[in-house]
């Protein structure tokens, strides 16, 4: 099953759910990814995506409400996808997001 699509995404996060709608685009040889996660505080690129099975890691930077580089990883399970996303000192926030397409 591939990881490939776009899915609609909440972060728990300290200032309270963050919606967002998060693009998985595998390389041709399945190993890499690129795309995006867009929401309420704008769109960020995906740098340095890897796939791994079913196993999602990548970084994102952000800018508001502060600069920051978010560390992600995620699993996909049909069209389910959990993980979390690491800020920094504020530490881990959990992810959900169910594939659109």
């Amino acid at each position: 099953m591939s990881v490939a699509g776009t899915y609609d995404t909440v972060v728990k996060s300290p200032m309270g759910d963050q919606k967002g709608t998060f693009t998985v685009q595998p390389s041709d040889d399945g190993s890499s990814f690129t795309g995006s996660m867009a929401g309420g505080m704008g769109s960020m690129d995906v740098k340095n995506g890897t796939i791994n099975g079913n196993e999602l890691s990548w970084s994102m930077d952000m800018t508001v409400p502060m600069p920051m580089t978010l560390n992600c990883t995620a699993t996909v399970d049909g069209d389910q996808l959990t993980g979390k996303v690491n800020a920094g000192a504020f530490g881990d926030m959990p992810l959900t997001g169910t594939r659109k397409n």
